[in-house]
């Protein structure tokens, strides 16, 4: 062999040899949210053998190093995710960087291609978060977003409409990502169920998020897409008649209409919208109130029936200007503006049952009846606006501002009349609350990310948060102001907070480690209109909160996780109030001047398995410790001298020690048949209460109070669906809370069954929804739930609620433009917490 042979054989042999560098990313086909943690997995296009495989950063970008010359595959998949399967890759001489660019998957089973129509996922799990696609549950369409998270598995909602996430009402509410500070309930309630594109549960949340919320975060997306054109949908709802009126005095009435335009160019994303919704609940309150008296030797037996209800109603008109003007620079303009009236009707009668008599006795010394008309008014209304900037650099690093403005005007009084009954001529009593608070709230947000090593993405960040609330509220009996239950109130917070947090992947392990020093000074003030120099209670703090999340993909199908988080639960100024408000006519309702903010500590351990295309699952082992736990407590209500009030029960918000919370939440979706879905979610728990709390009465009167609370609590949700052909389909789903424990007593279960039928026309612009919620059909008891407290030998309390059933709802949507929406629209940050 001659020399020129031998030099052209080993460069051959070398450049055989030589190696190759794959990349890429993975998104979400319908919002490009990058799917961090997927697999991309590597084929040998020959004999279709497995070459490597890599997971994508938080960017949902993926690299595959050290490729040899030939013709390869590349599989992109990620758990509730179509996969997809890129071919003919090729490697060669002169090719040794591959870039495969976006690879977009598809939430849901991939169909053959005779196929007309796909199916989505209706659960997926990611490493810090369970993503729930909110168009699944039919039973919400024309509804709020309450309607559609009470079908998660982590969440559970009651009689009176709170909402838990795995039996915590605190938690966080982002929209779209973004925080806001404003009640979860209130929040969620003003939200279209429409208008969601999916809801992310953030159970352990990371330390680049607020530390607000001890049940972690929801975060709500809303519909959105990347398409340019014009977009216009109107939604309309109506509410047939009321099956069962509960002997209310008007009928209840739901009905309400959205629409949203949504305009899209290269640079320019405006969107516009308005909404018009009235949502009334009938029902009834049945009660009994006992309470001893040692002192003066007497028992008293109180009990009550009557109507119960709420008048909803809000409306509101929003805009949206989003301008990019290049692939660098983002710009976005938001404003709100709307109205929201609840009206609480309490009309009870206390019948001749009231009475009077010495403890252990059937004797009545006393005996008397009388209606009772408690009509609560609460109103919020808001103004807010806000400024967003973000700029990516030449090494995509990014920097990213935020601006949130927001004016609430919080108020509606509360009428308490006593008259005799049933002649309704005498009064006994009239009593007027005013409740007008105004509260102005400012937010600026600068963070920064960027990836300065190999092996992860760092992201630090400030954040500003101011408060401030004022309240005024006189008390009147019989057209004169009574001064010592006559009060104003100011609340003052100021909070600063930095955080660094550090994200990325090594082979088949995904880790994320950030902390977060938060700043908080807090100034309350309160005083009867009578004083001149009011009361003043300030609580500061400077804290750390660690968080931290690992995963592990054994395989494709199966990733193990871990996360731990520290949160914090802050007070509001309505807990804060310890001025009485008379509630109902046997309860006062007031705050605690010292309250302490919640602090918590959230570990979990869990698994995520896919079986086969039409199976999965996963199961998640939780632990939540709270200190300075805040339960609303009953107390006895005591006269100036001391004397005990034979009727009157006080209703406190207080510290009442620590509570912890060990759980196990489950989850699974499968099919039965090929028309016939099914999702199940399960959460058991055991929730303990354990502490004192000391409650002083403002006439220095002091009283300790135990408190020794446990029970194992189960949730599930069951979400069934037949479709019976490809734009027409059958829904059942049926919600269940176990008896839920408190400081001081108990809930009974609580349960919904809804079915739901949705059919679409005219090639699916038109959309029919009806719904038949809560159903009942008088074999049942749903939508009803009790509520008992007791403290030996001082008071039993028990409440029934008794909310309508059987409502028949017909939800009718019309999209202009099947242009897929990019809607985004700001919400209240401040003002819907103290709603």
């Amino acid at each position: 062999m001659t020399f020129t042979k031998v030099v052209a054989f080993v460069f051959l042999m070398v450049s055989n040899l030589t190696i190759a560098q794959i990349t890429g990313k993975i998104e979400d086909t319908s919002d490009s949210y990058p799917l961090e943690y997927a697999t991309a997995a590597l084929y040998n296009q020959k004999d279709q053998s497995l070459v490597t495989g890599v997971i994508t950063d938080i960017n949902g970008a993926f690299t595959i190093e050290n490729i040899k010359n030939g013709h390869y595959y590349l599989e992109a998949s990620f758990v509730g995710y179509t996969t997809k399967t890129i071919r003919d890759i090729e490697i060669s001489r002169g090719h040794k960087k591959k870039d495969l660019g976006v690879i977009k998957l598809v939430l849901g089973n991939q169909l053959n291609e005779i196929e007309i129509r796909a199916e989505r996922a209706t659960q997926i799990n990611k490493i810090d978060r369970q993503v729930f696609d909110s168009r699944s549950f039919q039973n919400s369409q024309g509804g709020s977003a309450t309607d559609v998270i009470k079908n998660l598995p982590s969440v559970s909602v009651d009689g009176l409409g709170d909402i838990r996430v795995r039996g915590s009402k605190g938690f966080a509410v982002l929209i779209n990502g973004k925080p806001t500070q404003g009640d979860a309930s209130a929040i969620l309630a003003q939200l279209p169920a429409n208008a969601l594109e999916r809801i992310e549960i953030i159970t352990a949340p990371s330390a680049k998020y607020d530390s607000e919320g001890k049940g972690g975060i929801l975060n709500i997306i809303t519909k959105e897409g990347a398409t340019n054109g014009t977009y216009a949908q109107v939604n309309l709802r109506g509410g047939f008649p009321s099956i069962e009126p509960y002997d209310t005095q008007e009928p209840a009435q739901r009905y309400g209409v959205d629409a949203t335009i949504n305009s899209k160019t290269d640079k320019w994303n405006l969107s516009f919208g308005t909404s018009y919704q009235r949502n009334d609940k009938t029902g009834r309150r049945e009660g009994k109130l006992y309470i001893i008296d040692k002192v003066e030797d007497k028992q008293t037996f109180l009990p009550s029936d009557g109507e119960r209800s709420f008048d909803d109603i809000s409306y509101n008109g929003r805009f949206t200007v989003d301008f990019t003007p290049n692939k660098k620079d983002e710009f976005s303009l938001g404003f709100f503006a709307g109205k929201h009236t609840k009206d609480r009707l309490a009309d009870i009668t206390y019948y001749d049952n009231h009475s009077i008599s010495p403890i252990g006795s059937n004797n009545r010394d006393y005996t008397f009846s009388y209606y009772n008309h408690n009509l609560r008014t609460r109103k919020g209304d808001f103004v807010l606006g806000s400024f967003d900037y973000g700029h990516t650099f030449d090494n995509e690093a990014k920097l990213s501002t935020s601006f949130l403005y927001e004016y609430t005007f919080l108020g509606g009084p509360t009428y308490n009349d006593n008259v005799d009954t049933p002649a309704y001529n005498v009064i006994y009593q009239e009593e007027y609350n005013t409740n007008d608070n105004p509260l102005h709230g400012l937010r600026f947000n600068l963070d920064y990310k960027w990836k300065p090593f190999s092996f992860g993405t760092l992201e630090t960040g400030y954040q500003f948060r101011d408060l401030n609330h004022d309240g005024e509220f006189v008390y009147e009996r019989d057209g004169i102001v009574v001064p010592e239950f006559s009060s104003k109130i100011e609340l003052n917070r100021t909070l600063h907070s930095g955080y660094g947090q550090l994200t990325g992947n090594q082979g088949n392990w995904g880790y994320a480690a950030g902390l977060r020093l938060e700043s908080m000074e807090r100034s309350y003030t309160e005083a009867l209109v009578s004083e001149v120099v009011p009361n003043k209670y300030n609580y500061d703090f400077v804290k750390l909160f660690p968080s931290a999340s690992l995963q592990y993909s054994v395989n494709e199908d199966t990733k193990i996780k871990a996360a731990y988080s520290k949160r914090v639960e802050r007070t509001t100024t309505l807990k804060m109030n310890s001025f009485a408000e008379r509630e109902h006519s046997e309860v006062f309702e007031q705050g605690d001047n010292r309250l302490l903010p919640e602090f918590i500590d959230l570990v979990e351990l869990g698994i995520d398995k896919k079986f086969n295309n039409n199976t999965s699952g996963y199961a998640t082992a939780y632990y939540r410790h709270v200190d300075n736990a805040i339960n609303r407590v009953n107390t006895l209500a005591y006269e100036s001298n001391g004397a005990i009030m034979d009727s009157i029960i006080n209703r406190v918000y207080s510290n009442v020690g620590k509570s912890k919370a060990i759980g196990l939440e489950l989850g699974t979706q499968f099919k039965m048949t090929q028309n016939w879905s099914n999702f199940i979610g399960a959460n058991v728990y055991n929730h303990t209460i354990k502490g004192d709390f000391e409650f002083r009465h403002r006439d220095d009167i002091t009283r300790n109070y135990n408190v020794n609370s446990s029970n194992t609590i189960y949730s599930f949700n069951v979400n069934s669906t037949y479709s019976f052909w490809e734009n027409a389909s059958l829904q059942f789903t049926f919600n269940y809370l176990f008896e839920t424990n408190t400081a001081q007593g108990q809930d009974s279960p609580f349960y919904s069954p809804n079915l739901t039928f949705k059919k679409a026309f005219l090639d699916n612009r038109l959309v029919a929804t009806l719904q038949w919620q809560n159903i009942d059909m008088g074999l049942l008891n749903s939508n009803e739930q009790s509520i008992a407290t007791s403290r030996p030998d001082e008071f039993y309390t028990y409440t029934n609620y008794v909310y309508e059933v059987d409502m028949i709802t017909l939800n009718v949507s019309y999209t202009f433009n099947k242009v897929k929406n990019k809607s985004k629209f700001i919400e209240s940050e401040f003002g819907k917490k103290e709603f």
